[in-house]
């Protein structure tokens, strides 16, 4: 059975892209910590659209969004001008911490093989 899309999918995968090259203009222009857009999600009356960005610098993420934030009417603006929609969903940026997520349970594997090795010399020391 063939995978069915909905408009609003359609209308996200677009977003992401034409947002993409936006956001990384703004950053050049306004000297935002550099991010990049992950993920759009867009409800179903296609009035809100929650933006999903990554940093470079994830101590500076707050930075970042905030800035996003601040510049989203002008985005929205450039988004309306790039897009043949009726109505621009209203943008709501977000961090997301799933590649931080991600280094960290990396890191935790990582280490794992280093705390099974001890954990098995301390058990052969005892017998």
């Amino acid at each position: 059975m063939p995978k069915t899309f909905h408009r609003t999918d359609r209308v996200s995968a677009q977003l992401r892209r034409e947002l993409g090259t936006l956001v990384h203009n703004a950053v050049r222009e306004h000297g935002l910590p550099s991010v990049s857009v992950s993920d759009v999600e867009i409800t179903r009356d296609m009035a809100h659209a929650k933006v999903f960005v990554t940093a470079l610098m994830p101590e500076r993420s707050a930075e970042a969004v905030a800035g996003l934030k601040e510049l989203g009417y002008r985005l929205r603006m450039d988004l309306a001008r790039a897009m043949k929609l009726r109505h621009v969903p209203e943008l709501h940026f977000h961090y997301d911490d799933s590649v931080d997520r991600g280094e960290h349970i990396d890191n935790l594997l990582r280490d794992l093989p280093d705390t099974l090795a001890a954990e098995k010399r301390r058990e052969s020391d005892e017998e």
